[in-house]
This record gives C-alpha cells, structure tokens and sequence, in this order.
C-alpha cells in the first residue's frame, strides 16, 4: 500500500523502486525480484501495456497510466509476494473497469482456494 500510494502523476517508476527498496530492506527484509536471473530492480512496475514483472525506469507516470506494482520479499527464509493496480491521477472508464474486474476476478479466485480445492476450480 505505501508504494503504490506514492504512485502519482509526474513520479517515475525509478523513484518508486528506490522507496520500496528503502522500505524493504530498512525492515531487515531482502527484495526477491533484485538480481534474480539479472533482474536489476527490487520491485516489479507494469505500466500500461506491459503485462508483468516490468523494469522500473525513468518514465514518469502520466495522468490515465495504470500501474500494477509487484512486491516480493525474502524474509527470515519465507518468500512473499503481492501485487497492485492503480489508474495515475484521472483515467477513462475502461481503465477504471479494467482495473475493477480484474482485481474482483482475483479475489473471486483467492476465495476459492483451500487445501484440497483443485486448481481447476481456482480458474
């Protein structure tokens, strides 16, 4: 939540790294994406049409970008890892339902899984 709440109009995906580099490793946590078969980056920044894992750059994020920001830690031997969309400042109505469907479609999922539970019945 605090990454993607410095996620605005005019940032760039660089400054977002850097923030959650600094928040990952001053809780004495590692940032699993960093260095990972050459990754360069301690967190992953989809922006627009990149659909996963994108490079944080210099690009600054402009009004109607959607974002989607992956977070992976290593910490005391456990891997975690979750993810956030977000619409830049003011964007159309598709991007708004693009955003709206797919994370509702993802907790419809999540609800579903439970030791036992096929894969099939996730989605």
């Amino acid at each position: 939540d605090k990454v993607i709440s410095m996620a605005e109009v005019g940032i760039t995906t660089d400054e977002l790294d850097r923030y959650g580099h600094d928040l990952i490793t001053s809780r004495g946590a590692y940032p699993a994406p960093l260095n990972y078969r050459g990754f360069p980056k301690s967190i992953c920044t989809s922006v627009n049409n990149v659909l996963c894992h994108g490079i944080p750059n210099s690009r600054q994020l402009q009004e109607g970008d959607i974002i989607s920001i992956d977070v992976s830690i290593f910490y005391n031997g456990v891997f975690g890892d979750c993810c956030t969309t977000e619409v830049i400042g003011k964007g159309d109505e598709v991007t708004y339902s693009l955003r709206d469907v797919t994370k509702n479609s993802t907790l419809d999922a999540i609800s579903q899984c439970r030791a036992g539970i096929p894969l099939s019945v996730v989605g």
